[in-house]
């Protein structure tokens, strides 16, 4: 059985996916109550989860605003090992509880698989895990904090 509002959805996903197309975006997160939609072009997803460069705004096809004359370019983040990216946009949590203690701490040990954080999105909790392992060098993302999709949680000398 369909719900009377699918036929509304439909068209309204449809409008976002031509607003995307004409744009100079890359992809386009919307988010209304309880429901979140997540539209991307072909070839904006990065090249998987063990690249070391960090995420940048140009990586991803995605066109910024000029700068103003005499304006220097923003920096482009250093990091001196493996970065683990967050897979998707949500709320981080380096520990399994509140007052548990963390998943991983700086200087610590990590393995191919272990449980580095949580990111909750639309009321799920997803386990991220390390892809490599190696030794802690420093964690990016603050528990409770916003990370976006790409963003860097930890970077891990190999």
């Amino acid at each position: 059985m369909t719900r009377p509002e699918s036929p509304e959805l439909i068209d309204l996903i449809d409008q976002l996916e031509k607003l995307l197309n004409e744009s100079e975006l890359s992809e386009l997160e919307v988010e209304a109550g309880q429901t979140g939609l997540l539209l991307r072009k072909p070839g904006a997803v990065a090249v998987g989860p063990t690249s070391n460069a960090a995420p940048t705004a140009a990586a991803g096809g995605m066109a910024t605003s000029p700068a103003e004359p005499g304006a220097e370019p923003p920096a482009e983040p250093q990091f001196s090992g493996h970065v683990i990216a967050a897979p998707l946009t949500g709320l981080f949590y380096n520990s399994p509880s509140p007052g548990a203690e963390p998943y991983v701490r700086e200087g610590g040990e990590v393995s191919i698989g272990q449980v580095i954080g949580l990111i909750e999105a639309m009321k799920l909790f997803n386990e991220i895990k390390s892809d490599v392992t190696g030794r802690v060098v420093r964690i990016h993302a603050e528990s409770g904090a916003l990370v976006k999709a790409k963003q860097p949680l930890i970077e891990v000398q190999p």
